[in-house]
């Protein structure tokens, strides 16, 4: 008997000491990021708005960025768009993120549409010493997209949408191997919308959207650099329209969204000759979570399971959205929303606030963003703009 529990006593011993051995990193995070996260920038002024939703409010031009198969629900023929939004406008005036959108009904049933992103970084001056010419390098980002809806019944649509991406931010006068780094991401998206029901003292139409956007291999700078994600996302949305008479529409929506992307594991290390420091001959382990060295199609399923701290961790992934659009004779809008981020994973909570014009076939669009989180946005105090032209003889009445 003695013996048993003396052997149990000697395991006990070495399990605690091999437990203190363990080193956690103190400046691990448990934020994920992503290559070309301008990707995730709302480019429009309605959607910003609103608190950055999109994807099951009602068609608009710029419905490319958030649910390419509501315009297969538009009741214009087709329209063009464009959009300017600055980007750090506290600290410098050329870093901005500009969007053109075109988009065509061609018949009852489907619908296609293009559009193209760009995402300037500014302008660099390099400057080697006093005695040489300075050097100007402008890297920036773009996308150029491509979609196609389809109606699938009455009341629901889907789309498919593909994408060339490609980032150059590596500065050719510091490094001469530098090149762009491009990749390609596919859309998946869908959209039902009710027909119009009687209630008491209104009458009233639903609205559902989901989309899984960016999906696609990882996209990687040079041959010895890291692989990066690209913001795989996930988007489901609600929302219902409050139709009171033939001058007044108030809509509700909200949102949640996940990045699709591996979480950061937690590393560390085992301290074999108790120095209290990460030689050598002691790798690198992974104490908590899993491996990010997997492919985009596991990474996406992984996401969902793969949080350090857990279920609890994987709920702080998910972001919500509230927002309201209030129409008066389907010329003017005023719009609100809120967004909001766990503090654990990157503290993005902000108000929105936007209005909107339309005269003839031209709509005006503007939002000006509130931050509510001790982290600065970058687009706080920032006002954005969109325009859009609808033309064409043709239109669609949906009900």
């Amino acid at each position: 008997m003695r013996k048993y529990a003396l052997a149990l006593i000697t395991l006990t011993i070495y399990h605690l000491s091999s437990a203190q051995e363990t080193v956690i990193f103190d400046n691990q995070s448990s934020v994920i990021t992503t290559g070309v996260p301008f990707l995730l920038i709302a480019a429009d002024a309605r959607a910003a708005g609103m608190g950055d939703i999109g994807v099951a409010t009602s068609v608009d031009a710029f419905s490319q960025q958030w649910n390419q198969s509501k315009y297969a629900f538009s009741e214009t023929k087709s329209g063009i768009a464009v959009s300017y939004t600055p980007y750090l406008s506290k600290l410098v005036n050329d870093i901005f993120l500009g969007n053109v959108t075109y988009f065509n009904r061609i018949n009852e049933g489907s619908a296609f549409a293009v559009s193209f992103k760009y995402f300037s970084l500014g302008e660099i001056e390099l400057v080697q010493d006093e005695f040489s010419e300075a050097l100007l390098a402008k890297p920036n980002e773009l996308t150029i997209d491509g979609s196609y809806a389809l109606r699938l019944g009455t009341q629901f649509s889907m789309a498919v949408g593909l994408r060339y991406l490609r980032s150059d931010l590596k500065i050719q006068a510091l490094d001469n191997s530098a090149q762009a780094a491009s990749s390609v991401a596919a859309d998946i998206s869908g959209f039902y919308q009710s027909e119009e029901e009687a209630y008491d003292s209104f009458n009233g139409r639903t609205r559902l959207g989901f989309a899984i956007q960016n999906i696609g291999p990882k996209i990687k700078y040079d041959d010895a650099g890291r692989e990066n994600f690209l913001p795989t996302t996930l988007r489901l949305g609600g929302g219902f329209d409050f139709i009171f008479d033939e001058y007044n529409t108030l809509a509700l929506t909200g949102e949640v969204t996940k990045l699709l992307v591996p979480t950061p594991p937690i590393l560390g290390y085992v301290d074999e000759n108790g120095n209290g420091r990460q030689d050598g001959n002691e790798p690198t382990i992974i104490v908590e979570g899993k491996s990010q060295d997997v492919n985009f199609l596991k990474g996406m399923f992984q996401s969902f399971s793969d949080a350090p701290g857990g279920f609890s961790e994987e709920l702080k992934e998910f972001t919500w959205a509230l927002g309201a659009e209030y129409q008066y004779q389907d010329s003017f809008a005023f719009r609100a929303g809120y967004f909001n981020e766990s503090d654990d994973k990157g503290a993005r909570k902000f108000f929105a606030l936007g209005a909107g014009f339309k005269y003839t076939t031209i709509n005006i669009d503007m939002s000006y963003l509130f931050s509510a989180s001790k982290v600065q946005s970058p687009l706080e105090n920032t006002l954005r703009f969109s325009l859009t032209f609808n033309f064409g003889d043709e239109t669609y009445r949906e009900y």
